[in-house]
C-alpha cells in the first residue's frame, strides 16, 4: 500500500517536473514569436534599421527556445502512455483528439515556415519572409489554443458521454468540449502571461546593457533603448489587463470549481462578509488556517464583487475531495504579488517616460534586471495553483488521479524520475547557459536584410528595389 501510494506520488511529481520545464518554453516561444512579428512588421513599415537589428538579435534566441520547447514536450507524450495509461485510455477519445489537432494545425504550420523564418532572410523576399514570421507566430497561438482547450476540458468537462462498462469519455458535442466553461478565461490568462513574461526578459536584457553602457561612460545604443522602451510599454499595458483577466478567471473558477477557490483562499467555513487572508498556514489536519492575517470584507469583494457575497469554505466539501490548500494558498499569493510588482514596474516606467528619464534612471534599470524572471515565476505559480487545485481529480469530479495512473512499481518510477532530473538539468541547464551568454552581448547594428535581387523577385510588382523601406538608412538595412 505504501509502495503504491509512493509510486503514485512519484508519477505525479515526474509529470509536474517535466511539465514545469516544458511550460516555460512554449510561453517564451509564444511571446517571442509575436515580438518578432511586430519587429519585422515595424521594420517593413518604417524602414528603420533598428527594428531589423532587434529582429536578428531575438531570432537567434527564439531558435534555441523553440527547440527546447519541442524537446521538452515530446517527453510528456510518452508519459501519458507509460505513467498515465488509465487516464489515456479513458480520456483519450477527447484529449488525444484535441492534442492531435494541435499537431496537425499548429505544429505543421510552425515546422513548415520555421526554416524560412530562421534561414530565409537572404533567400526570399521581404513579403514572404514576413509572412513566414507571422505564420510561425500564429502557429504558436494555435498550439496554445488546442492545449488549453484540452486542459480546460479536464478542469470543466462538457460535451461528453461515458461509455458503460469501460468508463471511457466519448465525445458527444465537440463545440461544447472545446469551448468548455473555463476555456476562454484560461486562454486569455495564459496568452497575456506569455506576453508579459517575454516583455520582462526583453526589458531586463536591455536594462542590463544600459547599465553596462553607463559603467563605461557611454550612451546605450539605439537598439537597446528601443528594446527597453517596447518592453516597458508592454508592461504598462498588459500587466493591468492581466489583473482584469485574472479577476474574470477567478469568478469563473468560483462558479465551476468552488473547492479550488476555498483552498486558494485558505477558507474553511463558507461565510458572507469574508475577509481576504494575506498570510497564514493552512492546516489540512486541524481544518484551520494558522497565523492568519486578513483584511475584513475584502475576500467577498474580490471573489463576488460584493461586500456581503458568500465565499465557500473547505468544509463544504468531503475531506477526500479537497485540494491541498497548503500548496496553492502560497503559489496563488506569490503569483498575485508578482503581478502587482509587474503593474508597479509598468507605472514607474510610464512616470519616468513622461518626465523624459526612462533611459536615464539607473534605479529603474536595476529593478528591470531583477524583474527578469518574475513573469515565468508567476506563470509557474499560476500553473501550480490551477493544476494542484484540480486535485484529487484528473477529470474534475469524474476521474480521480489515483484511478488514472498506470500500475507502476516504485523502483521503476524512482529510476525514471532520477534519470529525468539528471538529463533535464544537464540538457536544459546547458541551453539556459547558452541563452544567458547570447543575451550578454548587445544587439549588433547594421544587420543585413533581404538582398536586392530576392526582394525584387517578390515585391518587384509593387515597388522598385531601390524604393524598398530601409534602403537609404544609415546602415543599409535592405539591399547589400
Amino acid at each position: 500500500m505504501v509502495s503504491t501510494a509512493t509510486a503514485l506520488l512519484l508519477a505525479r511529481f515526474q509529470f509536474a517536473f517535466t511539465v514545469g520545464f516544458h511550460i516555460v518554453f512554449p510561453a517564451f516561444s509564444i511571446g517571442l514569436a509575436a515580438y518578432l512579428a511586430v519587429l519585422e512588421g515595424t521594420w517593413l513599415k518604417t524602414g528603420r534599421q533598428v527594428y531589423l537589428d532587434l529582429y536578428q538579435y531575438w531570432l537567434k534566441v527564439f531558435s534555441i527556445v523553440f527547440a527546447m520547447g519541442v524537446v521538452s514536450g515530446l517527453v510528456m507524450s510518452y508519459e501519458f502512455g507509460t505513467n498515465w495509461s488509465v487516464f489515456s485510455r479513458k480520456a483519450g477519445p477527447i484529449t488525444g483528439v484535441l492534442l492531435s489537432y494541435e499537431v496537425m494545425t499548429a505544429f505543421f504550420l510552425e515546422a513548415g515556415f520555421l526554416g524560412v523564418m530562421l534561414f530565409g532572410m537572404n533567400k526570399v523576399g521581404r513579403g514572404l519572409h514576413f509572412a513566414a514570421t507571422c505564420l510561425v507566430s500564429l502557429g504558436t497561438l494555435i498550439s496554445m489554443t488546442w492545449i488549453l482547450a484540452s486542459n480546460s476540458w479536464m478542469q470543466t468537462p462538457r460535451g461528453y458521454t461515458i461509455e458503460p462498462g469501460t468508463g471511457r469519455f466519448l465525445p458527444a458535442d465537440w463545440l461544447a468540449i472545446i469551448f468548455n466553461p473555463s476555456f476562454p478565461f484560461r486562454l486569455l490568462h495564459m496568452g497575456l502571461a506569455a506576453f508579459l513574461s517575454v516583455a520582462f526578459v526583453v526589458g531586463a536584457t536591455a536594462a542590463g546593457h544600459m547599465l553596462a553602457a553607463r559603467r563605461r561612460g557611454e550612451q546605450a545604443s539605439e537598439p537597446v533603448r528601443v528594446m527597453f522602451s517596447m518592453a516597458m510599454w508592454m508592461a504598462t499595458i498588459i500587466a493591468p489587463l492581466q489583473l482584469v483577466a485574472g479577476d474574470m478567471h477567478g469568478l469563473n473558477t468560483l462558479e465551476h470549481q468552488p473547492a479550488k477557490i476555498a483552498a486558494m483562499e485558505g477558507d474553511w467555513t463558507s461565510e458572507d462578509h469574508a475577509p481576504e487572508l494575506l498570510l497564514g498556514i493552512p492546516n489540512m489536519k486541524t481544518e484551520h488556517t494558522d497565523y492568519a492575517v486578513g483584511i475584513p470584507l475584502l475576500g467577498s469583494l474580490i471573489l463576488t464583487h460584493s461586500l456581503d457575497g458568500k465565499v465557500p469554505g473547505m468544509k463544504d466539501f468531503p475531506a477526500q475531495d479537497r485540494p491541498p490548500s497548503y500548496i496553492i494558498f502560497f503559489t496563488f499569493r506569490i503569483m498575485v504579488a508578482l503581478g502587482m510588482a509587474m503593474i508597479g514596474m509598468g507605472l514607474w516606467s510610464l512616470i519616468l517616460r513622461r518626465r523624459g528619464r526612462i533611459y536615464d534612471s539607473a534605479a529603474l534599470h536595476r529593478a528591470a534586471v531583477v524583474m527578469a524572471p518574475v513573469g515565468f515565476v508567476a506563470l509557474l505559480c499560476g500553473w501550480v495553483t490551477t493544476e494542484v487545485g484540480r486535485q484529487p481529480w484528473t477529470v474534475y469530479g469524474l476521474l480521480r488521479t489515483e484511478n488514472s495512473v498506470s500500475p507502476l512499481m516504485l523502483p521503476s518510477m524512482a529510476l525514471t524520475m532520477t534519470a529525468f532530473v539528471v538529463v533535464y538539468f544537464f540538457v536544459f541547464g546547458s541551453g539556459l547557459i547558452l541563452l544567458v551568454r547570447m543575451l550578454r552581448h548587445a544587439p549588433q547594428t547594421g544587420e543585413q536584410g533581404p538582398t536586392t535581387e530576392n526582394s525584387a523577385s517578390v515585391l518587384g510588382a509593387r515597388s522598385h528595389p531601390h524604393e524598398l523601406p530601409g534602403h537609404d538608412t544609415p546602415h543599409g538595412s535592405g539591399p547589400a
